[in-house]
C-alpha cells in the first residue's frame, strides 16, 4: 500500500499545476502568474475570452476604465485584449463579398450592428460567453469556441470553423496564440484581429514615445475605410505621442531577424512592446487624446479586407483551405515596471 501511495505521489508531482480559478463578482476568472517577474494575467472566458487585466508588480499593463471584473460584466466595453472575429475593424456596409458571393448581415439577430457611419465593426465575439476551457496550467490556459454550432453566428459568417485561443506567460511575456480550423468545404478568409489597450504609468500620455515598425500607411476615407491609396509611414521613430494623432492602418511591417515586428510605447522607464508574429501583417494604432491608453492592434489584414479583396486592389487577405488550419502568435512584453 505504501508503494502505491509513493507511486501516486510521484505521478502527481509530474503533472502540471493548473491555473488558479476563482469566482470573482460571480464571474469565472483564470489567473496566470509568473512569480519570479511578478506578472499576473486575469482572463474571463465568459466575457469574450478577454485577458481583461495584466499587471507587473501590481501596475497595470492593459488599460481598463474599471476597477473590477464585475463592473466590466455589468457594462461591457472595450478594454484589456478584445478579440475581433470573424472580421477585424470595419466593413464598409451591411454586406461583404467572399469567394465572389455577396453575404448580407442581419441586424435583427442582435450580434452585428450597423456601427458608426453604417460600418459594422469588430465582428461578433467581443463579449461571447460560450467559450469552453480545454487546457489550464499555472502559466497557460486555452479555450475553444465551436463557431459552427451556433445558427445566429453562422447566419452572419457561414463558414463552419472552430477557433481556439491560448494565453501563456513565458520568458517575461504574455503570448497570445490563435488557431482557426476550417471545417467547411470551401476556402474561408481570415480577417482576424485583437484590440489590446495598453498603458504606462510613469508619464502622462502626451509624453509617451511610440515606435511604429511599419513602412506604409493606408489612406482612409472619412468613414475610416482604406481607399486603396498607400503612402509611406510619415512618422520617425520614436514619435512623441503629444505631437501626433494616431488612428491609422499600417502595413509593410518591419520585422527583426527573429521574424517579429515590434511596436512599442515608452514612458520614462516603463515600456510595453507588442511583437507581431508571422500572419499578423497589419497594425492598427489608435491613441485618442486624453484617454491614457494606446492600442497596438495585431491584424491579419486591413480594415474592410473582404470587400477590398473583392474589389481587386487588396492582395493581402489570407485564407484557409477546406480542412486546413491557420495559427498566429503575438506577444506582449512589459519592461521597466
Amino acid at each position: 500500500m505504501r508503494a502505491w501511495f509513493l507511486a501516486a505521489a510521484l505521478l502527481l508531482a509530474t503533472l502540471p499545476s493548473v491555473a488558479e480559478r476563482q469566482m470573482i463578482d460571480n464571474i469565472e476568472v483564470h489567473i496566470l502568474r509568473d512569480a519570479a517577474r511578478q506578472i499576473e494575467v486575469r482572463i474571463a472566458p465568459s466575457l469574450g475570452m478577454n485577458s481583461y487585466e495584466m499587471t507587473v508588480k501590481g501596475k497595470r499593463v492593459f488599460w481598463s476604465p474599471y476597477q473590477t471584473v464585475g463592473e466590466f460584466a455589468a457594462k461591457p466595453t472595450f478594454l484589456g485584449n478584445p478579440l475581433l472575429w470573424p472580421w477585424a475593424n470595419r466593413i464598409d456596409g451591411m454586406h461583404y463579398f467572399v469567394n465572389g458571393r455577396k453575404y448580407t448581415l442581419n441586424p435583427d439577430l442582435g450580434n452585428a450592428r450597423p456601427g458608426p457611419n453604417n460600418t459594422p465593426i469588430h465582428g461578433l465575439l467581443q463579449y461571447e460567453k460560450r467559450w469552453e476551457v480545454v487546457r489550464s496550467e499555472a502559466s497557460a490556459m486555452r479555450a475553444r469556441l465551436e463557431f459552427w454550432r451556433y445558427p445566429e453566428l453562422m447566419a452572419q459568417f457561414p463558414f463552419a470553423h472552430t477557433i481556439e485561443i491560448e494565453y501563456r506567460l513565458r520568458d517575461g511575456a504574455l503570448e497570445v496564440e490563435t488557431l482557426i480550423r476550417n471545417e467547411s468545404r470551401e476556402t474561408m478568409p481570415v480577417s482576424l484581429g485583437f484590440h489590446p489597450y495598453f498603458q504606462v504609468n510613469d508619464a502622462p500620455q502626451d509624453e509617451w514615445k511610440v515606435t511604429l515598425a511599419a513602412r506604409e500607411r493606408y489612406v482612409l476615407s472619412n468613414r475610416l475605410i482604406p481607399t486603396g491609396e498607400v503612402t509611406p509611414n510619415p512618422h520617425a521613430n520614436p514619435v512623441r505621442l503629444g505631437d501626433v494623432v494616431l488612428d491609422d492602418v499600417f502595413g509593410g511591417l518591419v520585422r527583426d531577424a527573429d521574424g517579429f515586428a515590434r511596436f512599442r510605447v515608452e514612458g520614462r522607464q516603463e515600456s510595453v512592446t507588442v511583437e507581431y508574429g508571422s500572419g499578423y501583417d497589419v497594425a492598427v494604432v489608435y491613441a485618442p487624446k486624453g484617454r491614457s491608453f494606446i492600442c497596438f492592434e495585431p491584424m491579419t489584414a486591413i480594415t474592410n479586407a473582404f470587400n477590398a479583396a473583392h474589389a481587386g486592389w487588396y492582395k493581402g487577405l489570407p485564407s484557409i483551405g477546406a480542412g486546413a488550419e491557420w495559427k498566429g502568435v503575438f506577444r506582449v512584453v512589459p519592461a521597466g515596471f
